[in-house]
């Protein structure tokens, strides 16, 4: 039994899975994400659960024709269009002992739900999970691909760039055992971005065990324009400022808004003349070509090209997002809930 007291789940006969996936504008991604569900090779019951936004680019009607050709597919409404919102309503709406969340953007590979079933199941922990695996089909979607899968992107970790099977404070996505999930009162409703951090650090305040294994692995499709990126990253640094307000968190957090207001400073430095003032924003830029070349390698000339710009992208964009609601320069991030 976890020390949340959750009850250990029956490993005979086979538990049941209940996937469940916020939707909104998905209609590109939809169809292969819920297909990865149903192409599972594990052998227990299971169900999807789709909690639909309301849509404007036909993914709802595409859904409808899905719940048809397949029975186990379900929907649910979720008018609120926000991510913690819809994995409420769809666990909610679903039954099984074990809870597999998933992302429209993301393809699970056949043996997911076995290794993660078989793992939750050894380790009795409350909630499993394993590495984003960020894959990109265009020169621009392989270059944030490489960035997301990289120290120098998203900070190295163990989610984004792997590690060693063990307890973590957080993991993508997640397999849940469905009573500590309850216990714990389920997603946040008011946290947009982030939530699953913040579910994860109440199962572990709880006295929960968060498991990492890289044996999970599931492919992640990136955001497929420097406007959609730099939307989404900005959106995450809101919330991950709000959150490390809130709670606190690692230094590594503050790392890209200090890196922000260093640059910002040294460009006005140099721009009133004080020579040293250029000297870190071109130690950003060193940086950034330091990178490109040490992690760049393998993606074309085009994603090459586009990794210099992917960056900076993400890390402006994400450092500037979280000044602003550390600071409390803006309080209106209720509505920023890109995923």
């Amino acid at each position: 039994m976890s020390a949340l007291g959750s009850a250990p789940i029956p490993a005979t006969p086979l538990p049941g899975v209940s996937y469940v996936m916020p939707v909104l504008n998905e209609v590109t991604h939809i169809r292969a994400a819920v297909e990865s569900l149903l192409e599972q090779d594990y052998a227990g019951p299971m169900e999807v659960t789709l909690a639909l936004g309301p849509s404007t680019d036909g993914t709802n009607e595409l859904v409808a024709q899905m719940c048809v050709e397949d029975t186990r597919i379900h929907s649910v409404d979720n008018p609120a269009a926000a991510t913690p919102v819809g994995m409420n309503l769809a666990i909610k709406a679903s039954s099984y002992p074990i809870v597999i969340r998933v992302d429209a953007h993301s393809v699970l590979p056949k043996d997911y739900a076995s290794i993660a079933v078989e793992t939750l199941l050894r380790t009795q922990a409350d909630n499993v999970g394993g590495i984003m695996d960020a894959q990109g089909t265009t020169p621009f979607e392989r270059a944030v691909a490489r960035a997301y899968d990289t120290k120098v992107g998203l900070g190295g970790t163990p989610f984004h760039v792997g590690g060693k099977e063990g307890p973590v404070d957080t993991v993508y996505l997640g397999v849940f055992n469905r009573e500590s999930l309850l216990k714990v009162g389920m997603f946040n409703e008011e946290i947009r971005r982030g939530q699953d951090w913040e579910l994860n650090r109440r199962i572990r305040d709880a006295g929960g065990l968060v498991w990492f294994t890289p044996k999970l692995k599931v492919v992640y499709r990136p955001r497929t324009s420097v406007k959609a990126l730099v939307k989404q990253m900005y959106s995450t640094g809101l919330w991950r400022g709000e959150l490390s307000r809130r709670f606190g968190s690692g230094l590594r957090y503050f790392v890209p808004p200090m890196m922000v207001v260093a640059t910002a400073l040294g460009i006005l430095a140099g721009v009133l003349g004080f020579t040293l003032g250029w000297v870190v924003p071109a130690v950003y830029v060193a940086f950034v070509l330091v990178s490109t070349v040490v992690y760049g390698r393998g993606m074309g000339a085009k994603g090459l090209g586009w990794f210099p710009l992917v960056l900076p992208c993400i890390h402006f964009a994400w450092g500037v997002g979280f000044i602003m609601s550390y600071t409390r320069l803006t309080s209106n991030i209720a509505g920023k809930s890109g995923r």
